[in-house]
């Protein structure tokens, strides 16, 4: 058995340090800022002014076909009141305009929190140690090879940890996509039949701003128990 433990504790020593290598550079890439969006997405601030042209297009044909609809009242077809179209085309006609620093004075206010978590001061924290100290645990209370039920341990813990920075992640770049076609969203806000459209833009943007912050949380708090539980493993 001593070949096969070697062999365990080698894979499990390299499982530790890819997911150091993992959460390292996803936790660093990830934020309200969209840099990281950019850098990896870089077509997406190309393509924006394509989106900006799109909502002002749209609000400037709603507008021409609601009001062309006012003059078909007679005929019994309904249209918006002329006067509240035109102060709601004009209102976001502007939103859509400036639709990009609306939005980054929003991403500033959801990311302030994600930074103070963040920075928060955490137990020093290595996962390449955590496989040794579960190995020494093992030892005291378990029989037969160590070593693989240590393996098995550290491969569950390290499945579920990764799910959670993927998940950050996918909602990171969920969140750079409602950024970037924003003029859109706010063009569907100019039309009293499409305004539900807008409204669901910004709950989905707010709350995937929220779950941003939610997962970094979690993640800083399983970081955290695992520094704790590299500090005192036996917690006496």
């Amino acid at each position: 058995m001593g070949i096969l433990d070697k062999i365990v504790a080698w894979l499990a020593e390299q499982v530790m340090n890819l997911l150091d290598m993992i959460s390292t550079s996803v936790l660093g890439a990830l934020g309200c800022s969209m840099d990281s969006f950019l850098r990896y997405f870089p077509a997406a601030e190309t393509m924006y002014g394509i989106f900006v042209a799109l909502g002002i297009g749209l609000i400037l044909l709603n507008w021409m076909w609601q009001v062309f609809k006012n003059f078909g009242l007679v005929a019994g077809i309904e249209a918006e009141d002329p006067l509240k179209l035109s102060i709601r085309s004009v209102l976001f006609l502007f939103l859509a305009f400036y639709s990009k620093d609306i939005v980054d004075i929003a991403l500033k206010i959801g990311g302030t929190p994600y930074h103070w978590i963040l920075n928060q001061d955490l137990p020093p924290l290595s996962f390449a140690d955590f496989n040794s100290v579960i190995v020494t645990i093992l030892g005291v209370v378990a029989n037969g090879s160590v070593a693989l039920i240590a393996l098995i341990l550290l491969l569950i813990l390290s499945w579920n940890y990764i799910k959670l920075l993927f998940e950050a992640a996918e909602r990171y770049v969920l969140l750079g996509v409602l950024v970037f076609t924003a003029p859109v969203a706010f063009a569907m806000g100019a039309g009293q039949s499409t305004g539900g459209i807008f409204k669901s833009w910004c709950r989905m943007f707010a709350g995937q701003m929220f779950l941003l912050v939610m997962n970094a949380w979690c993640l800083r708090l399983f970081t955290s128990m695992v520094g704790t539980f590299l500090a005192d493993p036996l917690f006496v």
